[in-house]
C-alpha cells in the first residue's frame, strides 16, 4: 500500500495564477522592439550635433579671445617704446639745459687758459669741470681755417681776403657745442669772403699768345 503525502498533489507544483489573469500574463516578458529602440539611438545623434554646435561657437570664442590678446600685447610694447623713447628725450633735455647753463663757465675757462691764468687749484676744478661735460656728452666745434656754415656757425664778423676762394672762418669768437647729432650753441666766428671781382688768371695758350703779340705789334707783316 503505498503512502502519500498529505497536502501535495500535481496541482501544488503549477505556480499560482491569479484569478481572472489569463495564460498569456503568466508568459516572461519579451525585449523591445525594435522601434522602441531607434527612439534612444535619434536622441544621441541629436545630442551630438548640439556638442559639435557648442564646440564650433568655443572655438570661435577662442579666436576671438586671441586676437584680442594679440592686440593688447601689441598696444603694450608700442606703449613701452613711446615711454622709452619720451624717456630718453627728456633725460637729453635735461642734461642740454644744465650744459646750456654751464657755458659761460666754460668761456671763461677758456679764456682764462689763452691769457695762461688757469693755474694752480683753479686749473684743476676747471679741468673736472671739462671732464664731468665731456661724459655726459658735451662736445667743442669751431676751428680757424674751416669752411663757413650757417647751420653750425654764427657770423658776428665780415671782411674780405685774398688768399681765400670762398667764405671761410678766420677767427673763431667762441667755439660751439653740440650733443650727440643736436647743436646746443654754434660757433660765433668772424668770417672772410674772396675780393669782388677777383678772378682767377689761367694760362693762355701759345695760340693766343701769339694772337696777342700779333694785335700789340699792329698784325703780321705782309710780303
Amino acid at each position: 500500500m503505498t503512502e502519500e503525502t498529505p497536502g501535495f498533489d500535481e496541482q501544488s507544483q503549477q505556480p499560482d495564477v491569479p484569478s481572472g489573469a489569463t495564460s498569456d500574463d503568466a508568459e516572461p516578458k519579451t525585449a523591445p522592439s525594435t522601434e522602441e529602440g531607434a527612439a534612444p539611438a535619434g536622441d544621441a545623434a541629436a545630442q551630438i550635433t548640439g556638442l559639435t554646435a557648442q564646440l564650433d561657437q568655443v572655438r570661435t570664442a577662442l579666436g576671438e579671445r586671441t586676437m584680442d590678446l594679440q592686440r593688447l600685447q601689441a598696444e603694450y610694447q608700442n606703449y613701452r617704446r613711446r615711454v622709452e623713447r619720451d624717456r630718453i628725450a627728456v633725460k637729453e633735455i635735461a642734461v642740454a639745459n644744465l650744459l646750456t647753463e654751464l657755458l659761460p663757465v666754460l668761456d671763461d675757462i677758456g679764456r682764462a687758459r689763452e691769457h695762461g691764468e688757469l693755474v694752480g687749484g683753479f686749473k684743476s676744478v676747471a679741468e673736472s669741470l671739462e671732464t664731468v661735460a665731456a661724459k655726459m656728452g658735451l662736445q667743442q666745434f669751431g676751428k680757424d681755417g674751416e669752411p663757413f656754415d650757417p647751420t653750425i656757425h654764427e657770423a658776428l664778423m665780415h671782411s674780405y681776403a685774398p688768399d681765400v676762394t670762398e667764405t671761410t672762418c678766420v677767427a673763431i669768437l667762441q667755439p660751439g657745442y653740440r650733443i650727440g647729432e643736436r647743436t646746443i650753441r654754434p660757433a660765433r666766428v668772424a668770417v672772410a669772403e674772396p675780393q669782388p671781382g677777383a678772378q682767377t688768371v689761367k694760362a693762355d695758350s701759345p695760340e693766343s699768345a701769339e694772337a696777342a703779340d700779333d694785335k700789340e705789334s699792329g698784325g703780321p707783316d705782309e710780303g
